[in-house]
């Protein structure tokens, strides 16, 4: 098993400005095939907004995804680990804060994503988390 958070993170950060709106964000992860991008104020992490946060908070709610920003939808001021975290703290914040995804800051900049993913890979790499976690994204919008 990884000990620590730099051993089973994703490295490198995908970020957007607060003001960014919803539809810049969500073509952003398209792009990027991911499903969260890091709300960031100059350097610092100010939310972290994912490809559910659109749907729910936004789209859900009728809301227009052109018009509403990444601060308005973000979860704010979310709950970090740095690189030399153990993952198992990691692991123990996800499941105290009923999150997936932590953002990794080091000396107060964002250089990471940790998940449940990247930590179900790292633990057992057979199992079928790990398995969907390495998946290519549905082209579809599926997954």
């Amino acid at each position: 098993m990884a000990e620590y958070v730099k051993d089973v993170m994703t490295a490198g950060v995908v970020a957007v400005r607060p003001d960014a709106s919803l539809v810049e964000a969500a073509q952003l992860m398209r792009t990027q095939k991911i499903g969260d991008v890091v709300v960031a104020e100059g350097q610092d992490v100010i939310g972290v907004l994912t490809d559910r946060d659109i749907t729910v908070r936004a789209v859900a709610e009728g809301i227009d995804p052109m018009t509403v920003s990444a601060r308005t939808a973000c979860t704010p001021n979310p709950v970090t680990v740095t690189p030399d975290d153990r993952v198992a703290t990691a692991v123990t914040l996800m499941r105290e804060h009923a999150v997936r995804r932590l953002p990794v800051v080091e000396n107060g900049l964002p250089v990471g994503m940790v998940s449940l993913g990247d930590v179900a890979e790292a633990e057992d790499p057979a199992s079928a988390l790990a398995d969907i976690s390495r998946a290519e994204p549905d082209a579809r919008g599926g997954g």
